[in-house]
């Protein structure tokens, strides 16, 4: 059972503030954060979910909770969740560390939305309410993190001769017909650093303000993430899964800026990319839909953020009341736009040719509600960070295809990384 109150906002900014800088003194936390981004699939403009009432590191803990209870769950699915369904394995090198997947049942959640801060605390604990609404804005956060006193040096994982011949062998298993797209991360990392993960991921997201902003903190793993792409969510009887595939810089001015978007938008080789995913994801949503109900309801629509243009798809399908949400997980992860088409050889490919255990990274963070509901991001623009290894790490990539050149891919990349890098060399 759980125990709300509300209290009424007065400035959005400060209170988002106030809330999540009263994070730090928790082991266990999941802050989400829509940036005011407000489409007809929102849900609210931010939540924070904190205390490990339960823990959960396995999909038939999952299951179990989900038969016993109804509850709200935050936590995550790392990349690697797909050896449990499929004949696949991950052996490439991991200095990360994180559990393949962790989720647990917060004691508060407490979350933004319509003017007001809604608490809804688990009963044991909701006598602590009016204390912990009075401890947030009294600012005092507890900061027990010291800063980095040298710069950060970061490291590529991939050098750029090296990235080359990986991509032209992407381009030699396209020809021979293997798979038709696949998408070619590389790691940028830094060993022996100590970083603040709240100012870390603050400075993330001023830079970039996406929709599916995370911090997450699971003890020592953290995730600073500024992700602009949503994996999947389930409303009622309603199933969403909004694909990014295409990306382009953004202008110097207005008219430079929509000169780039409208090139984008009719960028064939950009389009091919989003529409393979697109095709990939309806047969992902297909083993679950009721019949005749996929459908594309926009496809490599150009979508404008503070850092890049990006062409999205958004598919949307019906399923039986009865369905588990869990099932709804398993039988589309990963998405099609982190992985390729066909997907299994695509992840195959992937394993041999790139040097990274991927973990978190193209992984899903999210919730799942009380009521049978969920939404999960895609992870990427993303920090990681080990703090009891003093590792830090982000990774990028780009969709090869037929009509891929490496020198443009590589550039994408770059592009791509350019927060991430600015942020921790800043730090």
């Amino acid at each position: 059972m759980r125990v709300q109150r509300s209290f009424k906002i007065n400035s959005l900014s400060q209170s988002k503030k106030a809330l999540f800088e009263w994070s730090r003194g928790h082991q266990h936390v999941v802050w989400l954060d829509s940036n005011s981004h407000s489409d007809k699939y929102s849900s609210f403009e931010a939540c924070l979910a904190v205390g490990a009432h339960e823990l959960f590191d396995g999909a038939d803990e999952l299951r179990a909770f989900f038969e016993r209870e109804n509850d709200w769950l935050f936590g995550y699915f790392s990349y690697d969740f797909k050896n449990e369904l499929e004949d696949l394995s991950s052996k490439n090198t991991d200095s990360l560390n994180f559990p393949m997947m962790q989720f647990f049942q917060p004691d508060k959640l407490i979350i933004v939305a319509d003017g007001h801060l809604y608490f809804n605390y688990l009963e044991r604990c909701s006598n602590e309410i009016q204390q912990d609404y009075l401890e947030i804005f009294s600012g005092q956060s507890q900061d027990t993190y010291n800063k980095q006193d040298d710069p950060i040096k970061i490291k590529m994982r991939i050098h750029k001769e090296a990235y080359f011949e990986k991509a032209n062998r992407f381009l030699e298993h396209i020809h021979r017909g293997d798979i038709y797209e696949a998408n070619f991360c590389q790691e940028f990392y830094a060993q022996d650093v100590a970083i603040d993960p709240w100012e870390t991921y603050w400075k993330l997201n001023h830079i970039s303000e996406p929709p599916f902003a995370v911090f997450a903190r699971f003890d020592t793993n953290y995730l600073m993430c500024a992700s602009p792409e949503r994996y999947l969510k389930k409303i009622g009887e309603k199933v969403i899964s909004q694909p990014i595939k295409g990306t382009a810089r953004r202008g110097k001015n207005t008219t430079e800026d929509e000169k780039i978007k409208e090139e984008l938008a009719n960028d064939q080789k950009e389009r091919s990319e989003n529409i393979m995913i697109t095709d990939l994801v309806r047969n992902d949503l297909s083993k679950s839909a009721i019949k005749g109900s996929v459908q594309v309801e926009e496809l490599c629509k150009p979508y404008t953020f503070k850092q890049v243009h990006q062409l999205i798809s958004t598919i949307v399908s019906s399923v039986p009341k009865s369905k588990n949400p869990l099932e709804l997980i398993t039988e589309t992860f990963p998405m099609g736009s982190m992985t390729g088409a066909p997907k299994i050889s695509a992840m195959k490919i992937i394993e041999d040719l790139e040097e990274t255990k991927r973990g978190l990274y193209s992984g899903a963070v999210g919730y799942f509600s009380p009521h049978g509901n969920f939404d999960f991001n895609v992870v990427i623009r993303s920090i990681l960070y080990n703090a009891s290894k003093r590792y830090v790490s982000y990774s990028v990539g780009s969709a090869i295809t037929a009509k891929s050149d490496p020198e443009k891919e590589y550039a994408e990349c770059l592009l791509k990384a350019k927060a991430m890098r600015t942020v921790l060399e800043q730090d």
